[in-house]
């Protein structure tokens, strides 16, 4: 290039300083055009670079944030009720039955009918299974639970004379249907068949009951400290379990040194 400009210079009456100059500028023309690829380069990485760490914090923030929102809502779960889950699926599902009903009312049709359309066979076998290996007799809970298991295990014993049944109708008349009216104590008279059935299954009740539970003796010597029956069973349970830590207790309250 230097040769092709001193050709040059010489035809166009230039000095050598002059060539010089122009060498020099040449030469620097060119390290520059050399130098701006490699800076246009580096430039480019130090984006790329800045851009991969913007990214990086930006997913940090982001995972910061969500962990957080997590922590809050593992916080409110544990504060929750044990059978929250329990309650919040039966409110989710009673929600549910009702929203159908509205729409069945709305339809013109019989919730019922629908849900029962809706239960495939196996479902109904199943539940029907389940029904029959359910003991309804759970135990002792109250005297009116008790009653109420005897009053249905009678009637479902109970099987109705038709024959009998008309035959009393017709003797009765119009008072076989009593109004307020009507007067018919101490007209009906029972049968000797019934007199037995009833006398029978009141002997089957005392035997259950004899074989059930059966009644201590009592002992005349012993200290009443009980107000009733009931009370000297609670009294007693008590001291089978707790009597050993409250014996010093009893001792100083009967010798009247108790603090």
């Amino acid at each position: 290039m230097c040769r092709n400009i001193r050709y040059e210079c010489r035809y166009s009456g230039l000095l050598p300083q002059h060539i010089t100059t122009m060498a020099s500028c040449s030469e620097e023309s060119v390290t520059a055009t050399e130098e701006e690829p490699t800076e246009s380069l580096a430039s480019q990485k130090r984006e790329a670079r800045l851009r991969k760490f913007r990214e990086l914090h930006f997913k940090r923030n982001e995972a910061r944030k969500l962990n957080h929102q997590e922590v809050v809502e593992e916080d409110k779960r544990l504060k929750l009720p044990a059978n929250w889950e329990a309650k919040k699926a039966r409110l989710e599902w009673e929600l549910a039955v009702d929203q159908k009903k509205k729409d069945c009312a709305a339809r013109g049709e019989d919730y019922d009918r629908v849900k029962l359309l809706e239960i495939t066979a196996d479902d109904a076998e199943r539940w029907e299974r389940k029904k029959k290996k359910k003991n309804p007799d759970t135990g002792f809970a109250g005297y009116a639970e008790a009653q109420l298991r005897q009053y249905q295990r009678l009637t479902k014993q109970i099987k109705p004379d038709m024959e009998s049944y008309e035959r009393q109708r017709e003797e009765s008349g119009e008072d076989f249907y009593p109004t307020s009216n009507s007067l018919i104590h101490g007209t009906h008279v029972p049968t000797k068949e019934g007199i037995d059935r009833m006398v029978e299954d009141v002997e089957k009740q005392i035997e259950k009951r004899a074989k059930y539970s059966r009644r201590r003796a009592y002992n005349d010597d012993a200290d009443i400290d009980y107000i009733n029956e009931r009370n000297a069973k609670f009294n007693k349970k008590a001291e089978r379990f707790y009597g050993k830590y409250t014996a010093e207790i009893k001792q100083n309250l009967e010798r009247g040194t108790a603090v």
